[in-house]
């Protein structure tokens, strides 16, 4: 509608203007003689009457236009600030995003609480590794894992069976404790992500929240990824010891049939 208005108003203004121009060009080119003659100089009775029908024409085609689009962007104005941008519930919000804030920063202390408990210099060295929070040190793990509960047994020292079932377990142990620490270093950027957005929203202009929900939407899809992540490695842990317990089964019932043969042959040979 705004375009519509502006667009009459100017043409009523351009109409006057040239009707004007053209009554201003008649009588600069009447002769001197034909104006003399007359009692009074007709020129400026002439540009009187334009000016006046200029000025009539401004005051009915376009003050009327100006002021209602003055009133259309004055309705708007306040539909904005009191329906779609209120003041006040911008200020409530901004001040909820500061008491957030300050929660973060508490949640942060918290989460940052050490929790070592190892006494001894063994145990410690694989605690402060798993308990780090820093991805490079994933790759001492296996070395502290190997000081602590010691390496695959030596071929003369069990069957194969055996051997693959420990090195089995000890893999699988040291992938999840490997993945426990991403886990808590991808935890330390959701956090810092999560605080720089709560900075963001108290000083946000009111547009620009779509933005910021967008970037809190994307976030919150990492951080479900990162949970899936830590359930399936739950579940290959599980997976583990349920096969661990398995094979203990299938250990014993060939073992009971060694002995059994074993004591079978035994008896045949005293017969």
């Amino acid at each position: 509608m705004k375009p519509r208005l502006f667009a009459r108003s100017w043409k009523v203004i351009r109409n006057a203007t040239a009707i004007g121009l053209a009554l201003m060009v008649v009588l600069l080119m009447l002769p001197s003689k034909a104006r003399s003659q007359l009692g009074l100089d007709p020129c400026c009775a002439i540009i009187s009457a334009g000016l006046s029908t200029i000025s009539n024409l401004l005051s009915s085609a376009v003050a009327k236009p100006l002021s209602a689009i003055q009133q259309l962007e004055e309705q708007s104005a306040n539909f904005e600030q009191q329906v779609v941008f209120p003041i006040t519930a911008i200020n409530q919000a901004r001040s909820l995003a500061g008491q957030f804030q300050g929660e973060f920063v508490q949640m942060r202390q918290i989460f940052q609480v050490p929790v070592a408990s190892a006494t001894l210099a063994v145990p410690q060295q694989l605690e402060q590794s798993l308990l780090s929070r820093n991805p490079g040190t994933v790759p001492q793990i296996s070395n502290h894992y190997a000081a602590l509960y010691g390496t695959v047994m030596p071929a003369t020292d069990a069957p194969q069976s055996v051997r693959d079932l420990v090195d089995m377990t000890d893999a699988e142990a040291q992938a999840a404790m490997k993945k426990a620490v991403e886990i808590d270093a991808l935890a330390d950027l959701e956090l810092q992500a999560a605080e720089q957005i709560n900075q963001q929203l108290q000083t946000a202009a009111p547009g620009s929240a779509a933005i910021l929900e967008a970037q809190t939407s994307a976030w919150l899809v990492r951080a479900n990824a990162y949970t899936q992540s830590a359930m399936a490695e739950l579940v290959r842990v599980r997976s583990i010891e349920l096969a661990n317990s398995g094979a203990q089964v299938k250990f014993s019932a060939a073992h009971a049939s060694n002995l059994h043969n074993a004591g079978s042959q035994i008896l045949q040979g005293v017969h």
